[in-house]
């Protein structure tokens, strides 16, 4: 069974619609998705029509934004109910908070001589919520980047025109908005971070004692040790593993959706859980 718990679409900052990631997802040959937009859950009623006309399985989810000792961290939910008003309450402060990161974000680029990124990262998001990729979008149709990466590289990272630091939920929060909701929170990409080992492992120790139960042991931008390291730690921490190719854009070859690994045979796969 191909299986991906961790896409985004245009309702967050992906480039497909919910229904045309659910169509694009069943050609790859997935049976298992879950849609995983940024702080939002706008997508899932369009994905999940979309997910039934064709007869795919469609899981709620939604990936959460954290501050975590001055680091941005990720937290997917998974099997929720989006209707749940503590999650619901937690979505719309981080709603807030990116309503006004992104006006920031426009005023540092106005202040290095990039004038309209507010309107110009509105169009490229299609009236839906701004983040970081639309601006990126913005600065590359504009000249001032050839790519995603070189956007990030120039303007969008510490000491950079246009950063402007996290101010998200907290580990607690976010796990506990996932698990009132009746669903399971799963660190995503954690080899991303490039933690210590020892810094991850307390990063482990503190999701769990939040309530947390599963870590993405597979994932789009993983090389094959760093897949077989997060399954270590899943198997050290008891943790259940989950897998997602953090799909957001088809230009971007090297990210498909459902063309992933195998889980590690001594790991427990997180849908065993729903």
């Amino acid at each position: 069974m191909k299986i991906d718990l961790h896409t985004h679409s245009t309702a967050s900052d992906g480039r497909l619609a919910p229904a045309e990631l659910v169509h694009r997802s069943a050609a790859a040959g997935v049976e298992l998705l879950a849609l995983t937009d940024h702080d939002g859950v706008d997508g899932l009623d369009e994905a999940r029509q979309s997910a039934k006309d064709i007869g795919i399985r469609l899981i709620n989810g939604i990936e959460l934004s954290v501050t975590w000792h001055k680091r941005t961290i990720h937290i997917v939910g998974l099997h929720f109910d989006p209707n749940s008003a503590p999650l619901q309450a937690g979505i719309e402060s981080l709603q807030d908070f990116r309503r006004s990161r992104a006006i920031e974000i426009a005023a540092k680029l106005d202040s290095a001589g990039i004038t309209g990124a507010y309107e110009g990262a509105q169009a490229f998001s299609g009236g839906n919520m701004l983040g970081r990729m639309h601006f990126a979008n913005f600065l590359i149709a504009a000249g001032y980047a050839k790519n995603v990466r070189s956007v990030f590289k120039k303007y969008l990272v510490n000491n950079k025109p246009g950063y402007v630091s996290g101010d998200w939920a907290t580990l607690n929060e976010a796990v506990s908005w996932i698990t009132q909701a009746g669903g399971v929170a799963v660190i995503a990409h954690p080899a991303r971070y490039k933690l210590t080992r020892t810094k991850l492992r307390k990063l482990i120790k503190d999701f769990m004692a939040a309530g947390g139960q599963a870590i993405e042991v597979v994932s789009g931008s993983y090389c094959i040790n760093e897949m077989n390291t997060m399954a270590c730690h899943a198997v050290d921490f008891d943790l259940y593993a989950s897998c997602g190719s953090d799909f957001h854009d088809p230009d971007f070859p090297w990210i498909k959706l459902g063309q992933l690994p195998d889980l590690p045979d001594k790991c427990k796969p997180v849908w065993d859980l729903f």
